[in-house]
């Protein structure tokens, strides 16, 4: 019997998830369909609760709907829990399981693909929403020297801060107040959607060796530009869809598939 899985999000027009999780069943022969659910907005539950009846195995989640997700779990894994949002769910047993891969993803992404070593190095977080609450404990995980998180509202920041210092070390600071010397500035707003970027000080990339966009597919963004121009390289969001697709299936199906292919088809040139 074939299968199921999905992806759960509103809208899901442009969703790459079906693309990559096709290719990554290639890869193993697997026998699996996944498939893009465009839930309603104040129908998710009884959506999710009918796919599990019709077979699914377990579902993505993208927006709006990942604290939502979170919600509906009967149990959550650690990264899922702290950001209090899941991006990932898998049903087994009677049970609805979360977890988040986002954080675990980028950190990936960051030091296998880009080969940057994190070890010691200062991290600058642009935005304290739902990314940058999952990414910044992984990253204290892999050994970085400090986080940095730079938002409009710093009470925001604080909140994550409260909830990740025993973790490591974390900073906090409003847009035109951040200062310092970072390795990897990171831009975790979605600024670069409308064509906008966060308001950091041009200095924030001074001996920057990495600026990071977490959004996908929009070229050289306004953020990247900035940063390209003072000599960091530049990334988006690509590698870091593909490679937390990567870790879902890994946990679904036990295999963990190659990402560098799918990467590469999926790779808009930042020019």
């Amino acid at each position: 019997m074939t299968d199921r899985y999905a992806v759960f999000g509103n809208p899901l027009s442009h969703t790459k998830s079906p693309f990559i999780h096709t290719a990554f069943a290639r890869q193993f022969g697997d026998d699996m369909s996944y498939t893009a659910i465009e839930a309603p907005r104040d129908g998710f539950a009884d959506s999710v609760h009918r796919f599990i009846g019709e077979g699914g195995r377990g579902i993505n989640v993208t927006v709006p709907f990942k604290i939502e997700a979170f919600a509906l779990a009967t149990e959550a894994r650690d990264a899922a829990a702290i950001c209090g949002a899941s991006n990932c769910l898998k049903f087994e047993d009677g049970k609805i399981i979360a977890e988040n891969f986002d954080g675990v993803g980028l950190v990936r992404d960051i030091s296998e693909n880009l080969g940057h070593d994190l070890t010691g190095k200062r991290i600058l977080f642009a935005g304290a929403g739902g990314a940058t609450r999952g990414a910044v404990a992984p990253f204290l995980a892999a050994g970085v020297h400090s986080v940095t998180i730079a938002n409009r509202t710093v009470a925001k920041a604080d909140a994550i801060r409260g909830l990740l210092s025993d973790r490591g070390t974390i900073h906090t600071t409003s847009y035109d107040a951040a200062s310092g010397s970072f390795d990897i500035v990171l831009n975790s707003t979605t600024t670069s959607l409308t064509g906008n970027k966060p308001p950091l000080p041009p200095s924030v990339f001074d001996g920057a060796a990495l600026a990071y966009d977490l959004v996908y597919g929009k070229g050289l963004t306004p953020f990247l530009a900035d940063a390209k121009a003072q000599g960091a390289e530049v990334a988006d969001g690509v590698g870091m869809l593909v490679e937390q697709a990567a870790e879902a299936y890994l946990w679904w199906r036990g295999q963990r598939p190659d990402t560098a292919q799918v990467i590469e088809e999926m790779t808009i040139p930042l020019t």
